[in-house]
């Protein structure tokens, strides 16, 4: 079992910056894929960035070339570094882990509580 300690969020002008971080705890063997997700209110839960354990990394096309996905290997944190901050990048982001909990459950996912990003106009 895998639990996602997030921090991060806060509020900023449009054009600021903030950067996002994931740390993992619990009981697992490795991680795998891990990532950030947003929701805006009234709208579904969509992918930001996403990042395995080889460090390839996908954007959502509304992000690129604004925000970077990395992560640290020794502690299993994850960040999200997100620039040039516009309004419609508000939402709740959640961290996102895919893991292998054991051989009896190579695959397994978590979830962040989510933090709060606000873009002020």
């Amino acid at each position: 079992q895998v639990q996602l300690d997030e921090s991060g969020g806060g509020l900023v002008p449009a054009g600021g910056s903030l950067r996002l971080s994931c740390t993992p705890s619990g009981r697992f063997v490795r991680l795998n894929t891990m990532g950030w997700y947003r929701q805006a209110p009234g709208k579904q839960r969509d992918v930001v960035a996403v990042i395995t354990s080889g460090e390839t990394t996908t954007y959502a096309d509304s992000v690129k070339g604004r925000f970077t996905i990395s992560r640290n290997n020794p502690k299993n944190t994850v960040y999200l570094q997100m620039n040039n901050l516009q309004p419609e990048d508000t939402a709740v982001y959640y961290c996102y882990a895919n893991y292998e909990d054991s051989w009896f459950n190579p695959s397994a996912d978590a979830w962040g509580q989510g933090t709060l990003v606000t873009v002020s106009s």
